[in-house]
């Protein structure tokens, strides 16, 4: 008689010998409503203009984003993150646009949201696409000023949520901008505004192909983001860091990249009370589209597994350049 859990009373194989049964007994579902469309958005109209480090992504127009926006409503995606491509000409080392009321940024959110009213809006509060260094904040010196940072940060944040956002997302990991910036939307009024902390953003090799799309890469030069982002060698830290953000008001939390950091996004999700986000960064996604575009991989499977991965991780929802195309396969409309 055969002792019970042991081969072959016990045959793993059983669950797995058709589709139904795989389908029955799966641990984890992707659908459109864990995923989250970033655009970047141009002046002009009807533009289009394609990224070349990001096959397949397009910087866009305000009007072309509305048509997009549309499009990814209709898909079942329930947010749209927006980047600006800033006017060099509107640049400074103050990044001073960013608390312009009438920026590009605030003019997107406003066309979108009066055309796609349901769906949500998420935007960076951030200095780097509006500094002429490429920097999250202001330099004192050598180095970026975290007060003085904080404070612009809290204006910005401001200016997006009086223009429409959903949800602003402070991606420069300054010290303690999160309980500012929830201390002024309170004040203010703007209660119902969630905050996504980038609480663990990692100083990454991973994330050029971002750079060229918003224009801020060389503008870095040979000065990194070592002293604020993250060292890719810690997750103890990242704990910290989600821990703190949440205790000042973090409704979400980010863990970004996504893949070289799943350790860190099943640490950070085993961790903390609120949903953790995770960022398929450019680079990710640059990787899979050439592996694909050179026949080494299967596009589809590919971007299906890498996206299950983050869920199977502990990720509420997955920010992916690839996020209609799956939604897309998803409901069998590609």
């Amino acid at each position: 008689m055969t002792s019970s859990g042991a081969f072959p009373a016990t045959r793993m194989r059983r669950l797995r010998a058709a589709s139904w049964r795989r389908r029955l007994v799966r641990e984890t579902v992707l659908s459109p409503d864990d995923l989250i469309q970033p655009l970047f958005i141009i002046e002009g109209t009807g533009v289009r203009q394609p990224v070349a480090s990001l096959p397949g992504v397009a910087r866009l127009s305000i009007d072309t984003a509305v048509e997009t926006a549309r499009e990814a409503a209709a898909l079942g995606i329930p947010a749209l993150a927006l980047f600006p491509v800033i006017d060099p000409s509107l640049k400074n080392d103050q990044g001073s646009e960013a608390t312009n009321p009438k920026n590009l940024l605030c003019r997107a959110i406003a066309a979108i949201k009066k055309a796609v009213p349901d769906i949500g809006i998420i935007c960076d509060v951030a200095l780097d696409p509006y500094t002429t260094h490429g920097h999250d904040g202001l330099f004192d010196g050598d180095d970026v000023a975290n007060d003085a940072t904080v404070a612009v940060l809290v204006k910005q944040a401001l200016v997006l949520a009086e223009a429409g956002c959903d949800v602003v997302a402070p991606s420069d990991m300054m010290d303690g901008r999160i309980g500012a910036i929830r201390t002024a939307l309170e004040s203010h009024g703007f209660t119902n505004t969630m905050i996504l902390s980038y609480a663990v953003k990692y100083a990454s090799a991973f994330y050029g192909p971002f750079r060229d799309a918003v224009g801020s890469k060389g503008a870095l030069g040979a000065k990194g983001k070592h002293t604020y982002q993250m060292d890719a060698a810690n997750a103890d830290e990242a704990l910290r860091e989600a821990a703190l953000d949440v205790a000042e008001g973090a409704d979400l939390i980010m863990v970004k990249p996504g893949m070289p950091y799943l350790d860190v996004v099943a640490a950070v999700k085993a961790h903390i009370n609120v949903p953790v986000v995770v960022y398929q960064v450019s680079g990710e996604y640059a990787m899979l589209s050439l592996a694909a575009a050179n026949g080494l991989l299967d596009r589809t499977a590919a971007f299906h597994e890498a996206l299950l991965a983050f869920k199977r991780a502990g990720a509420s929802a997955i920010f992916t350049y690839a996020a209609m195309e799956v939604a897309r396969t998803l409901a069998g409309k590609a």
